[in-house]
């Protein structure tokens, strides 16, 4: 191919290569070629062969040879090498080259060139990929600019100034008054660019944003222009007049309203005239309405305005476009813990959309659906997710299901109504939720003593159905367990009457044992019913004790375990096997919370039977026989503990009293003595911010390590998820974070995030901690950073 061959020739021979080599191969001569005709001193070609050069490049081989043919054309003083040498900077330099900074004085003189197509070309560059102390050198210049005559110039002049401030904070006070000065202008091209130009300034800068708020009557009198002008063909699209100048006028009215009351009074008759009088049937004005919703939830607007905007977007999730569903239901999570009446009104429409075959549309209309559950539609809204459970996408499930549990946790209008939604959400994805279901399943059904009879009919009738459900599998191994008695006496009133037999109770354990789907803690949850039901039927005792020494031998060692010591219970310690496997106790939950809709606000008070005396000496019992020698290993003493104001209680909430038998020592151990009350230690609040609190607390537990404990609350109104601490010390000290007790802070302080954090500061410097506190409310994610300067309790320790 001969080197002379025009671009269109290259572009040809590229695209007819059969093969990846023979396209390199052409590329490869023509890019020698290339670089022989760039060292010919009177090279006429260069814009031509520079061209041919970018096409390279944007094909992905390296062009970096180009760079100096670029400097060199954009000093030359023809326009159309000055054309196709910017583009080559363009495209071929950056930042980090260093010959970016050989054009500095070349951009410089074009940005005083008296022909406005040479000064757009160094503007252009400029923005694209202007270095910082480029940026510095030419601030002036393009302070000039502002303020020509030319609105041309003026335009390109006001958008390079933006890439200057992103560049350069320090230099946007330069820019100030000429951005003001550009609200004035008539072309619709400048005023775009000075609308961008102050949206940067304000969100740079605070004090700038307070000097720019007495812009807002002048802002508000640009839109009233654009949204009552007639038609005018230069500025038209479908039936709006320049609504990108529209968008970004509101965008910059929501920037100057937020958390000031004198700029939001000002801008809302124009909110409500945009709203009110903008076509929504082209997706141009749906862009508008948009924006305008967005500015009136974000600013202190009135509340007649706010659900002028709720319902704007309710009009959303009618529109045919997913697209717009979708943004529909991002703005109504975000809005939903402020305004959840106004979202209210549109559940239908909400719901509706969880039947929407887009996923991303169904995974937003499941996440609003949660967020609009009250103790008020309950039952109505748990109807609709139950049976989008059953039919949702598996990457849905696992998020349905824990949303419904978390629900029906807080609002449930009964035990019962409670207890059938966890079943029923097990049976229809019990694959599917969280490890916690399990116990926190199991702690409801304790609590609810009336419903143990409906409750465990309940769950061997689904048993027999389906033991592929593993969740459910073991909730009902537990409660067969326990309650078989029960199960097995018939006379349940509140379900239809099942004759259950003793054989029938045992099939359905070992059907379960021995199926390849049960998974080994399932087994370990059905063996251990097994060997409760011992002690609960009469006729079958051989049977159980059968299938209990089968599994002495398995293969799974927390199984064999289990059986081998279940098989020392029947052979040694019969006599203790009834105190051993009786009922469980009441399970309490250890913190406050909603339950069965009412919301408790005080911590669960002991019972005075659980209490003790204040300055009672607290007396260990010593063994009685061999057996409780071998247990006083975990609890026995030589010395008696120091009197003090101790409070104790056992495990079911139950007086401790004196056991009289081997077998009452042996349950002493479950429901013992607790260590005396120790004073708490000093704590300090090193954050409060939207509702979210951050406390402090250290206990010292050498000369140089340091515990300290970080707890998360949130009193706030809606849930955060995502809820992660990161900590930063000194490099000589040094830091382990433990495993925190949760990710998610739930609504009103209902529950706390507790995160350990170890030090060891061998030197024993000034010790200071940062604090990164990151979490997601409603969708969106927030990060925010706390300095802890002083450890309470430590300071006069000289940590």
């Amino acid at each position: 191919m001969s080197p002379s061959v025009p671009l269109q020739e290259m572009i040809r021979a590229i695209r007819s290569a059969r093969t990846q080599c023979e396209e390199r191969g052409v590329i490869q001569r023509e890019c020698a070629a290339i670089r022989a005709q760039f060292r010919q001193a009177d090279n006429g070609g260069r814009s031509h062969n520079l061209a041919k050069l970018l096409y390279v490049h944007m094909l992905g081989y390296p062009a970096h040879f180009g760079q100096m043919e670029c400097v060199r054309m954009i000093a030359s003083p023809r326009y159309s090498e000055k054309r196709v040498g910017y583009l080559g900077a363009m495209m071929l330099l950056d930042e980090k080259q260093d010959a970016s900074l050989l054009i500095t004085n070349s951009i410089k003189n074009d940005l005083s060139h008296s022909n406005q197509y040479v000064q757009s070309l160094a503007l252009c560059t400029l923005a694209c990929m202007g270095s910082a102390e480029m940026c510095r050198d030419l601030a002036p210049e393009i302070d000039r600019l502002l303020r020509a005559s030319n609105s041309y110039i003026k335009k390109k002049a006001a958008l390079c100034a933006v890439h200057i401030v992103r560049k350069v904070h320090e230099l946007g006070e330069l820019f100030v008054p000429a951005a003001r000065s550009l609200l004035s202008e008539k072309n619709h091209g400048v005023l775009h660019g000075a609308v961008v130009l102050i949206i940067e300034l304000c969100e740079q800068n605070p004090e700038t944003l307070e000097r720019f708020r007495k812009t807002v009557p002048d802002l508000v009198q640009i839109m009233k222009g654009l949204v009552l002008s007639g038609y005018s063909p230069e500025h038209d699209v479908a039936g709006i007049s320049d609504p990108f100048l529209q968008v970004r006028i509101l965008k910059l009215l929501r920037i100057l309203g937020r958390n000031n009351e004198g700029a939001s009074d000002a801008m809302n008759d124009l909110l409500a005239q945009v709203a009110t009088n903008t076509d929504s049937t082209k997706t141009v004005g749906n862009a508008v309405l948009y924006e305008t919703v967005l500015t009136v939830l974000d600013i202190k607007s009135e509340s007649g305005l706010r659900v002028l905007a709720v319902n704007i977007l309710g009009r959303f999730l009618l529109n045919n476009d997913r697209n717009i569903r979708y943004i529909a239901m991002t703005s109504l999570q975000k809005i939903v813990g402020t305004d959840h009446n106004a979202v209210q009104r549109h559940r239908g429409t909400i719901v509706d959309c969880l039947k929407d075959q887009d996923a991303s549309v169904k995974r937003r209309a499941l996440e609003l659906s949660l967020a609009l559950v009250s103790a008020s539609n309950i039952r109505s809204m748990m109807k609709e997710l139950l049976l989008f459970l059953s039919s949702c996408p598996p990457e849905l499930r696992a998020h349905a299901a824990s949303g419904i549990f978390n629900a029906a946790e807080r609002y449930a209008p009964s035990q019962r109504w409670h207890i059938d939604t966890m079943l029923h959400v097990l049976i229809t994805a019990g694959g599917d939720v969280r490890d916690e279901t399990v116990p926190n399943l199991i702690q409801l059904i304790t609590n609810a003593s009336e419903l143990h009879c409906y409750t465990v009919h309940k769950l061997y009738r689904a048993l027999l159905m389906d033991i592929s459900q593993q969740s459910l599998v073991q909730v009902a191994c537990w409660c067969i367990g326990e309650y078989g008695d029960l199960l097995l006496k018939g006379d349940c009133q509140e379900t239809e009457p099942v004759q259950v037999t003793e054989d029938d109770a045992l099939d359905a354990l070992e059907t379960v044992l021995q199926s390849h789907m049960s998974s080994p803690a399932t087994r370990g949850f059905a063996l251990t019913a097994t060997m409760k039901l011992s002690t609960r039927i009469t006729d079958n005792v051989d049977r159980i004790r059968s299938i209990v020494s089968i599994y002495g031998s398995c293969i799974d060692v927390e199984l064999q375990q289990r059986a081998v010591e279940y098989n020392a219970l029947f052979r040694k310690y019969d006599h203790m096997r009834a105190a051993v496997l009786e009922r469980m106790p009441v399970i309490e939950k250890n913190s406050p919370g909603h339950t069965n809709g009412e919301s408790t606000g005080e911590a669960v008070k002991d019972t005075p039977a659980a209490k003790m005396k204040q300055g009672e000496p607290l007396l260990l019992q010593q063994p009685a026989n061999q057996v409780c020698d071998l247990l006083d290993l975990l609890g026995g003493s030589e010395e008696t503990a120091q009197p003090g104001p101790a409070v104790s209680c056992t495990a079911a909430g139950l007086p401790i009293h004196a056991a009289s038998t081997a077998g009452g020592d042996l349950l002493d151990l479950l429901g013992g003595f607790e260590p005396v009350a120790l004073a708490p230690a000093p704590t300090a609040l090193v954050y409060d911010k939207g509702g979210v609190t951050l406390t402090l607390s250290c206990e010292k537990q050498s000369d140089t390590g340091l515990t300290v404990t970080l707890t998360a609350s949130n009193s706030s109104g809606s849930d955060l998820s995502s809820f992660t601490l990161q900590a930063a010390v000194p490099k000589s000290v040094q830091l382990h974070m433990k495993a925190p007790s949760g990710d998610s802070l739930p609504a009103r302080g209902t529950a706390k995030v507790t995160q350990m954090v170890v030090l060891n500061n061998p030197n024993k410097v000034n010790l200071k901690m940062r604090v990164r506190v990151s979490y997601t409310r409603l969708g969106s994610p927030f990060q925010d950073t706390v300095q802890i300067d002083s450890f309470p309790g430590l300071d006069a320790a000289g940590q």
